[in-house]
């Protein structure tokens, strides 16, 4: 069964993670995707270690379903099948700096003009006015934004994210703006520019943050592995290792007393609702954990999770994917045959009628070339390949 994108065209002119992490969930749900490289490749090609078969795993991560030309744009018969690519897709993603692409005309005008029905989606890191010469990396948005003044522990220095966080979100906002868009052109055959940046991208992502300056005129701080407005909610100790209670309600909480064996801490005026709590989170902190202490985590969590209270082991990522698998989620599928099979990353999204697929692995450099270029010199318009 076809995917929900079946038949949409992408040229992809972008690379290390927002644009190539948006090109490749459109890929699982259908998308032809062409991913454009230059003659040395994806940066993140050569993001080592770790590796797979001399391959990095971060390029691997990020870049199934794809086939790959390299293309040198300073080349005008490679730029000429540039531009050839782009007047056939439906959808051109890139993330050069502002303008970059201008000079090859692949700039968004420039591309509109020979197709109008494009969905051009550029990803940036500081948008197009007077940020548009700062370069834009994840590490630096972090900075910028403000996460790092959230993260950490109040009395150490501000860490970033351990995940190129705004990155993958501005990733998935690029595939939102993009399906949005689709929609429109299906409505009345107009294309149009999507633009996506990270420092926006971050500054929504903040969310209850951000509402807490722009609404309440507050700037929140670092508190650690704290919540500003919820208690329990955060790792806890327990007989061996942390565990995370995160019980956000008062029906919640009272169901975490009920399986610690102290129900009447639940109707204790200190305690009793959640600004109660939050307010005498100190008070309360050693109440639960001296019950907590007397169990491991694991034993703790299925106690927990069976009473419906919101809770989990701090986890390495290999106990990620097992705690995935153990839920029936099947974390990992496979890509490729025979030499060419890679394990990566199930995609996030299921649909009961148009499933994703795992078509094709991530790509060797310029794998795809010699059909590509062949195709993209024949003048069968309508043709996909």
């Amino acid at each position: 069964m076809a995917g929900p994108l079946e038949g949409v065209l992408v040229a992809d002119f972008s690379r290390i993670l927002a644009g190539p992490y948006a090109t490749m969930l459109l890929a699982d749900m259908g998308a032809e995707v062409v991913k454009v490289e230059g003659p040395a490749g994806d940066d993140t090609r050569t993001w080592t270690p770790p590796v797979r078969d001399g391959v990095s795993t971060y390029y691997l991560g990020i870049n199934r379903g794809k086939r790959s030309i390299a293309l040198d744009l300073r080349d005008e018969d490679d730029a000429g099948a540039a531009r050839e690519l782009a007047r056939r897709a439906d959808v051109v993603i890139e993330n050069f700096k502002p303008g970059g692409l201008a000079r090859f005309g692949l700039d968004f005008d420039s591309v509109r003009a020979g197709n109008p029905g494009v969905v051009y989606a550029s990803i940036t890191g500081f948008g197009t006015g007077a940020g548009r010469d700062v370069p834009g990396y994840d590490l630096m948005v972090q900075a910028i934004s403000g996460l790092m003044s959230l993260t950490g522990d109040p009395a150490g220095p501000p860490y970033r994210a351990g995940i190129s966080v705004f990155d993958v979100m501005a990733g998935n906002h690029a595939v939102i703006g993009v399906l949005a868009a689709l929609r429109h052109r299906d409505a009345t055959g107009q294309g149009q520019h999507v633009e996506v940046n990270l420092l926006s991208s971050a500054l929504t992502g903040l969310v209850n943050h951000s509402s807490a300056y722009v609404a309440g005129d507050v700037v929140p701080y670092r508190m650690g592995n704290a919540h500003p407005s919820v208690f329990p909610y955060e790792p806890l100790p327990t007989k061996d290792n942390d565990l995370i209670i995160a019980a956000a309600n008062d029906s919640q909480f009272g169901r975490l007393c009920e399986v610690l064996g102290i129900p009447e801490v639940a109707g204790d005026p200190r305690f009793a609702r959640n600004a109660d709590r939050t307010e005498n989170r100190d008070l309360l902190r050693p109440i639960l954990t001296d019950r907590l202490v007397t169990r491991g985590a694991v034993e703790w969590f299925d106690l927990l999770v069976e009473a419906g209270v919101p809770s989990g082991p701090i986890n390495t990522i290999d106990g990620g994917f097992a705690m995935a698998e153990r839920f029936e989620l099947d974390p990992v599928v496979t890509v490729g045959d025979g030499d060419r099979a890679i394990p990566t990353t199930r995609h996030p999204i299921h649909f009961s009628e148009t499933p994703v697929s795992y078509a094709l692995p991530p790509p060797e450099l310029d794998e795809h070339g010699a059909e590509l270029r062949k195709w993209l010199a024949s003048p069968r318009e309508d043709d996909r390949g």
